[in-house]
């Protein structure tokens, strides 16, 4: 069973969307999945209850119980567990960073974004993980500004995806349905970049 964490402490980055996306890649690969919602928003789970369908599970887990919620998944022969954890919460994304295999950092290709990405960075180390990438997000298809983004990413010894998810309305159409892009549009911009995406990542986990 592996296990992958969404942590930044930046809010907005699209965590939850990438989380979602990645689960619906998994189970379309054949991989049993589950997402654990750590955000007291509740966003995954919000999105879960709109779904037609029951698959990927989405639990609303605590921090203090996280151990406990990995262990009866492994007892129940769960491929994958993704760890949707909150922006500026240390307790839940200390708690995610502890048991994950690999830790995906959302992160656009913006000044914002890239000043957090420190503060992200040095809790990850306390927690004393060093398995992470970085996955650019909302990337305008127009310009190089991703390109000085992974250099400024890789100035301070993180790994960035060779995939990256572009700014498209198909992600935030999708959600509204309780779909990702993949499901909304299977043939579209979107599906293709968040399959790219899935394979860099599973590379990176299995190595």
């Amino acid at each position: 069973m592996k296990k992958i964490a969404l942590i930044t402490q930046k809010g907005g980055a699209g965590k939850t969307t990438l989380a979602l996306s990645l689960a619906v890649a998994a189970e379309q690969a054949g991989e049993t999945t589950v997402i654990y919602d750590l955000d007291p928003q509740a966003t995954a789970c919000n999105w879960g209850d709109r779904r037609e369908v029951d698959r990927p599970v989405i639990v609303d887990v605590q921090p203090a119980r996280l151990n406990k919620a990995i262990e009866r998944a492994e007892k129940e022969g769960v491929d994958l567990i993704i760890l949707d954890t909150p922006p500026r919460s240390e307790q839940a994304s200390l708690a995610a960073a502890k048991v994950a295999d690999l830790i995906i950092i959302p992160c656009r290709p913006q000044i914002y974004d890239l000043e957090t990405l420190r503060n992200t960075q040095e809790l990850i180390q306390y927690a004393g993980n060093q398995s992470t990438l970085v996955v650019l997000n909302a990337v305008p298809s127009r310009g190089t500004r991703h390109e000085q983004a992974k250099r400024a990413i890789q100035q301070i010894g993180l790994t960035v995806a060779s995939a990256q998810l572009g700014s498209r309305a198909a992600f935030g159409d999708a959600g509204a349905l309780g779909l990702t892009a993949l499901e909304y549009e299977p043939q579209g911009k979107a599906a293709e970049e968040i399959l790219n995406v899935y394979k860099s990542i599973c590379h990176n986990v299995n190595k």
